[in-house]
């Protein structure tokens, strides 16, 4: 577990999710900067801090799909490492095959009500905000999955 500080410390550096739009806190830089860190937590062995998950697989679904609501309350946060993103994907009888995943995301109204199991939730255990990967269209094998 990487603990609060470090991810407090990785945000004061700017090395939270630099490509983000500078209006929510980002430097707005090119994902190139992404790949730098990466080969850099690499060469200094680095196998726990999920930082690329953090800043290239998780905040960016939000960035590119969320609303303007969901950008301004989430991205600063997760630029500053006072959120913590987590990837929730992997089921217990599914792995990681999303086209088998049972969880589903069925509108109820104005929202949506999350029904299912999630195993091995990389940065889960101090996570802020969570990316959930879940049918939205159970009838559906490969597609419905949002």
């Amino acid at each position: 577990m990487v603990d609060r500080e470090t991810w407090l410390k990785a945000g004061e550096q700017g090395f939270l999710c630099p490509w983000v739009d500078p209006k929510y806190g980002g430097l707005g830089v090119d994902f190139g900067y992404s790949v730098i860190m990466n080969e850099e937590l690499v060469r200094a062995g680095s196998s726990g801090f999920a930082l690329p998950l953090h800043n290239d697989i998780c905040v960016p679904y939000i960035a590119t799909f969320g609303s303007e609501e969901q950008k301004k309350r989430w991205l600063p946060g997760c630029v500053s490492g006072k959120l913590i993103s987590a990837l929730a994907m992997t089921e217990p009888n599914t792995g990681s095959d999303l086209a088998a995943i049972k969880t589903t995301a069925l509108r109820d109204g104005d929202h949506y009500l999350l029904n299912g199991q999630k195993t091995f939730i990389s940065n889960g255990i101090l996570s802020d905000v969570v990316v959930v990967a879940a049918k939205t269209d159970p009838k559906s094998s490969h597609g419905g999955v949002s």
